[in-house]
């Protein structure tokens, strides 16, 4: 099966592929070892590497192309979860940058993101406050000739290794959008996940703060930057279930079993087909959603979250086939398969978990 079909799509140009394949070309020489639980120096590492490369000048665009961000998250999330986490991390942390910051902030942060020179990171959720954005209590105050946060943020991705974070914070105005650097929060507090990447609680006293756009705008910058992402997380998606439908195709193909092959069972070649139906459904959901938003010019709050749904979903599904269908290998620790199991949890859940995407689609049919 040709996992670069879809380059043949309509939704897709030939500036998409020729660009996907330079990517993945990267990708073999470069992410072999991009693994491992001391996620903070791979991280670090991937990012300058990314940088240097000029892979991430395509998450810090000021005008993003939804689907070259897709495509790059699917072919790095392929080789590399962290490789992922890396890239994206880079255009959500300064995305509401991108979006609405001052001349002086850009110039002073995005090139050093899209270098790779400078970490950033989206801090956006509580402890009691993570999709009801409304019930965000760290608060935001004027003081002297800028401002000062105070309060908790947790479930901070590259919390720790960010030079920098975008905090949002309630003040008199409403919610609003602010870059903190990192030597002005506290984020010793670290947080271990299954599928191990930088990730804090953040502690801000009374920390330095710079508005980013304008005041009472940041729920609204919040969302803006979101959109310009949730489709890309489908894009990860099936970069991971595409990675597990491969090595169960391997595994089954190789696997000597009641005297012929694990694959010549029909309860094998039904999953698979399973398998492989389901990633091409989901993509064509993420592909479409992307091409509306970067060709037609449209809203696709519905569509986004049909893919993100789809999508995740879908992958959680055909990674845990690929366990069943290698057996004890799918749960041998360091194994791909067994990696991807651990790795694929996390997006069912982070940028609106699956339940809050039901909500918005069936709120967007009965509008």
């Amino acid at each position: 099966m040709d996992r670069f079909a879809h380059y043949d799509w309509p939704f897709l140009d030939r500036a998409h592929a020729a660009l996907s394949r330079e990517v993945e070309t990267w990708a073999l020489a470069n992410l072999a070892h991009a693994h491992g639980n001391d996620a903070d120096a791979i991280c670090r590492k991937v990012v300058k590497d990314l940088g240097r490369h000029g892979w991430l000048k395509y998450s810090v665009a000021a005008q993003p192309d939804v689907r070259t961000i897709a495509l790059i998250r699917e072919i790095l999330a392929y080789h590399s979860g962290l490789a992922d986490f890396a890239f994206v991390m880079q255009g959500l942390g300064s995305g509401p940058i991108v979006l609405a910051g001052s001349d002086a902030q850009k110039k002073a942060w995005l090139p050093r993101v899209a270098a790779g020179e400078a970490i950033a990171a989206f801090a956006l959720s509580e402890p009691d406050a993570g999709s009801d954005v409304a019930a965000m209590t760290t608060t935001a105050q004027r003081a002297g000739g800028g401002w000062r946060i105070d309060g908790v943020k947790t479930w901070i991705s590259n919390g720790g290794i960010a030079d920098f974070y975008v905090v949002f914070a309630k003040a008199q105005e409403g919610i609003c959008a602010f870059i903190v650097e990192a030597k002005d929060l506290d984020a010793s507090e670290r947080i271990d996940i299954i599928a191990p990447h930088p990730m804090a609680t953040l502690k801000l006293t009374g920390a330095k703060a710079e508005l980013v756009g304008e005041a009472g705008q940041g729920f609204q910058l919040a969302m803006r930057n979101l959109d310009v992402f949730r489709t890309t997380v489908a894009g990860a998606a099936l970069g991971f279930a595409r990675r597990a439908l491969q090595e169960a195709l391997g595994r089954a193909k190789d696997r000597k079993m009641f005297g012929g092959r694990l694959a010549d069972l029909q309860m094998t070649q039904a999953k698979l087909a399973d398998m492989a139906t389901g990633i091409e459904a989901a993509a064509l959901l993420t592909y479409r959603s992307a091409w509306l938003r970067d060709a037609k010019k449209q809203r696709v709050t519905l569509e986004a979250a049909m893919a993100k749904m789809q999508a995740t979903e879908t992958a959680q599904g055909v990674i845990d086939a690929a366990v069943q269908i290698l057996g004890g290998l799918g749960v041998k620790s360091g194994h791909p398969v067994e990696r991807l199991y651990r790795e694929v949890r996390a997006l069912r859940i982070y940028e609106g978990a699956t339940e809050v995407q039901k909500v918005i689609i069936a709120r967007e049919l009965l509008r």
